[in-house]
């Protein structure tokens, strides 16, 4: 039976936690109202790209997968005049934290990353939805930092003469470390060569407000209330995890993840209040490391609060994650848990991650064939009909420094280059980075016997993000 707790109150809590900009839930259109997807499709098959974070398959692998992560600038941000040192920078870093890590990934590498198991699951599961719905198509997989890495997603998709792609990144919510990183460097590697600058390509950036999403979200956390003894279901709380984030990413460069993720939650909670569950909840982060402020409340801080509150029975939802990986396996089912158990809290149920099940599955396709249209757009409208467009459009015309810097041809015009003799932007280039690395030598030898090495070492930096 449902559980019916705190009535009007947890219709206000609901409503005072709502995120702080209006973002609505976006309805999932009924196949009927999409038609054939084979109209938008056509016979040719659909390229479909899932991107995602990826993750060591063995323990060895664990030191390179840590030096992929921390090389990249949009997850470690060191001012432009020494961003050089980023790779210097990642190397100490997977030294010092890789036997750490190796020991939290020990009890989760069991038969490869599961991550990767997941994702090939969600692609083949995805596909035959699309199948279902008229679409042919073929799913390819993009890790950031690990194997298959995007470049070789990209190779695959051109051996197989794919004419079409929609790109979908597994997460949820947006953010500039997650989908962003991806999308930037599927943007660098798509301008540097011209065969897939021919690819007709559409992107889903983000889906925390598709409504088959939320209703499988709540259905697996009402799932999880029901599993406990009936006595214990009204008062359960409702616990949502998000993976952390940094407040300056939020703050400083205007990352929606934040707001996105309140919004998810605010719309899951109303989803189970018209199933008639009206349950607690509270929504934390958890990751944080380094000296910096995250995002808060702090998911451990929290769950000690519940507890000296008078909170018996969690059920823990990981609110940022569709596939299980270290964050949910070791995180929260070993180390949350047991510090909740040791706060006081006697239940402890854990919301799976979505997986493959079939109503999120089948939300996805359709946003797959939602976006279908999309690619027949011509993107240069806005400019043939003289309205007012964004930079990124105007991109696509006009030579800029990004572009020639990877060698980029776009549309029909070639950038030309201009050979200069000299002292070069790229000879000056040169020649700063060597004074800076003397600079640097000497900084690091002055600061030895300093707290540098000590911060460094302890892993009081942000190290580990995922």
């Amino acid at each position: 039976a449902p559980a019916r707790a705190g009535g009007d109150r947890g219709a206000a809590r609901a409503a005072s936690s709502a995120p702080r900009m209006v973002l609505a839930m976006r309805p999932t259109a009924p196949p009927a109202a999409l038609g054939s997807g084979a109209q938008v499709a056509g016979t040719d098959t659909v390229g479909v790209l899932l991107l995602n974070l990826g993750g060591p398959d063995t323990l060895d692998q664990v030191e390179p997968f840590l030096y992929n992560l921390f090389s990249d600038p949009e997850i470690i941000t060191l001012p432009g005049a020494i961003s050089w040192l980023n790779g210097p920078l990642a190397w100490i870093i997977a030294k010092t934290r890789a036997p750490s890590s190796k020991q939290g990934y020990k009890n989760v590498l069991v038969g490869g990353s599961p991550q990767l198991r997941t994702t090939i699951a969600q692609g083949r599961a995805l596909v035959d939805a699309l199948a279902s719905r008229g679409v042919t198509a073929k799913s390819y997989i993009g890790m950031r930092y690990w194997h298959p890495f995007t470049e070789e997603a990209l190779a695959e998709i051109k051996k197989d003469g794919i004419e079409r792609l929609v790109v979908l990144p597994l997460y949820p919510q947006f953010s500039i470390s997650t989908s962003g990183s991806s999308l930037r460097l599927l943007e660098q590697e798509y301008y540097a060569d011209q065969s897939l600058r021919l690819l007709k390509n559409v992107v889903i950036p983000s889906w925390y407000n598709r409504q088959g999403y939320i209703q499988a979200m709540a259905r697996l956390i009402l799932e999880r209330i029901d599993a406990l003894p009936e006595e214990e279901r009204p008062a359960a709380h409702v616990f949502f995890s998000a993976h952390g984030l940094p407040k300056k990413y939020v703050e400083e460069l205007g990352d929606p993840y934040q707001a996105q993720i309140e919004a998810t939650v605010s719309f899951v909670m109303a989803r189970l209040r018209s199933l008639g569950y009206y349950n607690e909840h509270t929504l934390a982060y958890q990751s944080k490391v380094g000296p910096v402020p995250w995002l808060q409340p702090y998911t451990d801080d929290k769950i000690t609060e519940l507890a000296q509150a008078g909170t018996h029975s969690l059920v823990v939802v990981p609110i940022s994650f569709v596939s299980e990986h270290i964050e949910t396996l070791e995180e929260i089912d070993v180390e949350y848990r047991e510090l909740a158990e040791e706060a006081g809290i006697t239940s402890w149920q854990r919301v799976p991650a979505l997986g493959v099940e079939q109503d999120f599955i089948d939300d996805l396709a359709s946003a797959v064939v939602e976006a279908l249209p999309k690619m027949e757009q011509r993107p240069l409208q806005e400019i043939d009909d003289g309205r007012p467009v964004s930079l990124r459009v105007v991109n696509d015309l006009v030579s800029l420094r990004s572009k020639e810097e990877v060698g980029a041809e776009y549309g029909p015009v070639r950038v030309r280059r201009y050979g200069r003799v000299g002292f070069t932007p790229r000879a000056e280039t040169i020649n700063g980075r060597i004074a800076m690395a003397a600079i640097t030598i000497a900084s690091l030898v002055s600061w030895w016997h300093g707290d540098f090495l000590n911060v460094l070492l302890e892993g009081r930096l942000p190290f580990e993000w995922f």
